[in-house]
């Protein structure tokens, strides 16, 4: 989940884009745009960096363990087919 200090930050730097002159308007583009922001992002299948990280290590040790279990297979296939000879 996108955490809110990441929204915040990115509410404010739109709002800072407006021109200064607009003070009151900025609060209160920043207030809806925050809304709208956390709204889009909660319906995306969006992960933290922390998470994908995790997912990433997760994957690589179960691709080793897929791949050591391919050469013992491929390996006891072999003593098969020698023993039968």
């Amino acid at each position: 989940m996108i955490k809110i200090n990441f929204l915040k930050e990115l509410t404010s730097q739109l709002s800072d884009a407006l021109p200064a002159h607009l003070g009151a308007l900025k609060k209160d583009f920043e207030k809806n745009c925050q809304a709208i922001l956390s709204k889009s992002f909660a319906k995306l299948d969006i992960v933290t960096r922390e998470e994908f990280d995790t997912q990433t290590k997760v994957l690589a040790r179960t691709r080793k363990k897929v791949e050591d279990l391919e050469k013992l297979v491929k390996d006891l296939e072999n003593q098969c087919k020698n023993s039968h000879r």
